[in-house]
């Protein structure tokens, strides 16, 4: 039997935004839980290693160690830590549960919970938690603090003050010089309303974009490029620090381009006017991204009528006989996107602010829940 208190541990990458997804749902079960941030080995910092339980793939001396006693319960998310995850139950006699958040990279049965949120179609399986949005918090302290900071800085600038946060390229949608065109005619027409665009890239904003904003970019158009803006000479006053969070906190309104769903939820969840920015498909995109919406009707949750259930009982088999891995599941960003807008929490770029959005979906109480019933029964 486990004890009151299971022992619990996180273990965490270095991606921030599924990081806090972690660290919400840890905040809310509300016991002690040892955090194991994992460390990969440069080879795969950026390539993906083959899913499989293994070790292999960290960087054991910078990594915090995984050493007996062995937890009771494990909470983690992406597929590097998944691996080190599914390598600690192994070693506990399959004794550890393990619970994944987002849609794994391997296949879904072989955790013991998996909780995945709307832009994630995953197969109707009993291990399977769907919740409308990522479980990420947003600490308004840290964004408060960091808004006074910064309070100095971004004073000067003509309000209202929007903030253009821009990610990367991601299946299957692409970042190019179309793209790049479109966001500096963004950046122009909020300047022609009588605004401040600030724009602010991320880690995954491909270098050629970076480049091509940094010299297309109206004079008078802050800029800030991560993560290394510090470095670089720039007329416009660039600053040594990142103004993301600042930006959160005192910007009036945000364009967020739609790959980046942690960004978009981070906006919405502090309640702030936001846009879409989509981003168009590449060359294949359409036919992947026609595949991702049949996945979506016929893995959708749902199940008020007969037909649902038949259509999740095929849905089953299918993942059953689904040797090659083509059909575990997958992420449809436009239907995401969609959804904010239906919920009030978001418009599409162009569109004016919608002012006093809806308050977005907490499913944080349903996941503590599953979580509990799990390691009650074990």
């Amino acid at each position: 039997m486990l004890a009151l208190t299971p022992v619990t541990w996180l273990l965490l990458g270095d991606k921030r935004g599924d990081n806090g997804q972690v660290e919400a749902v840890a905040a809310a079960l509300g016991w002690p839980c040892d955090r194991k941030m994992l460390v990969m080995r440069s080879k795969y910092v950026v390539a993906k290693p083959r899913f499989r339980r293994t070790l292999d793939h960290l960087d054991l001396e910078r990594s915090d160690p995984l050493t007996p006693p062995w937890p009771d319960l494990i909470i983690t998310v992406g597929r590097r830590p998944a691996m080190a995850a599914l390598w600690v139950r192994q070693q506990s006699g399959n004794r550890t549960r393990v619970i994944h958040i987002g849609k794994p990279s391997g296949a879904m049965h072989v955790f013991d919970l998996v909780v995945a949120s709307g832009e994630n179609h995953l197969p109707p399986l009993p291990n399977y938690l769907p919740v409308t949005l990522p479980l990420m918090r947003v600490s308004t302290d840290a964004i408060q603090a960091e808004a006074e900071r910064w309070r100095s800085r971004l004073a000067p600038l003509q309000r209202p003050l929007i903030a253009v946060f821009v990610g990367g390229p991601t299946g299957p949608f692409v970042m190019n010089a179309r793209v790049t065109r479109a966001l500096i005619a963004e950046t122009r027409r909020i300047r022609d309303l009588g605004g401040t665009p600030y724009v602010v890239t991320s880690r995954r904003t491909p270098a050629a974009v970076v480049a091509r904003l940094r010299k297309q970019l109206p004079s008078a158009v802050p800029f800030f490029a991560w993560p290394a803006e510090a470095e670089q000479d720039d007329a416009r006053g660039s600053q040594a620090d990142n103004p993301y969070r600042a930006l959160l906190g005192t910007a009036n309104g945000f364009v967020v381009t739609g790959d980046s769903i942690s960004m978009l939820v981070e906006v919405a969840a502090l309640g702030k006017p936001l846009a879409i920015f989509p981003l168009p498909t590449g060359l294949l995109g359409g036919v992947d991204q026609a595949r991702r919406v049949l996945l979506r009707k016929l893995f959708d949750p749902r199940g008020e009528t007969r037909a649902d259930r038949v259509r999740q009982w095929l849905a089953r088999l299918v993942y059953r006989f689904d040797y090659f891995g083509l059909l575990n599941g997958t992420r449809d960003f436009r239907y995401f996107h969609q959804l904010l807008v239906e919920r009030h929490l978001a418009v599409w770029v162009g569109e004016p602010f919608r002012i006093g959005g809806t308050v977005p979906p907490d499913d944080l109480e349903v996941v503590v829940r599953r979580i509990r019933a799990l390691v009650a029964c074990a």
